[in-house]
C-alpha cells in the first residue's frame, strides 16, 4: 500500500477528485494548506498599499492506495492537476505499513 500526498492549486481540486472517482478511488482527506517554493509569493495591493504574500494557498491531498493502483492514480493526479505554470504542485509517495477502519477493525487492503 502506498500514501500518495499531493499539493495542488486550489482551484483545481474539483477536476483532481473526478478524475480520481473515475479510476475508482474511494476515498481522500483534503486539507487547505499555504506554502511556498519555486513560485515565492507574490506581491498584492490593499488599500493602497502594496504588501508581500508569502505563502501562496494549496491544497493537500492524501490518498491511500494500493500498490496495484499506484500509476493510475500518479497519473490521474498529475493530469487533471496540470496547467503547465510554475506552482502546479507535487507529489509524494510513501509506503504504507499498516492501515485500520476503526468503526469495523478492518486492516490494510480490507480498510481502504
Amino acid at each position: 500500500m502506498k500514501l500518495i500526498t499531493a499539493i495542488i492549486k486550489p482551484f483545481k481540486l474539483d477536476d483532481v477528485r473526478d478524475a480520481l472517482s473515475d479510476i475508482g478511488v474511494r476515498g481522500m482527506t483534503v486539507t487547505e494548506v499555504k506554502g511556498f517554493g519555486r513560485q515565492k509569493g507574490h506581491t498584492e495591493l490593499y488599500r493602497g498599499a502594496e504588501y508581500a504574500v508569502d505563502f501562496l494557498p494549496k491544497i493537500k491531498m492524501e490518498i491511500a492506495v494500493e500498490e496495484s493502483l499506484l500509476d493510475r492514480v500518479l497519473e490521474a493526479i498529475t493530469n487533471a492537476a496540470r496547467t503547465d505554470k510554475i506552482g502546479d504542485g507535487k507529489l509524494f509517495i510513501l509506503d504504507l505499513e499498516q492501515v485500520i477502519r476503526i468503526r469495523t477493525g478492518e486492516t490494510n487492503q480490507d480498510a481502504l
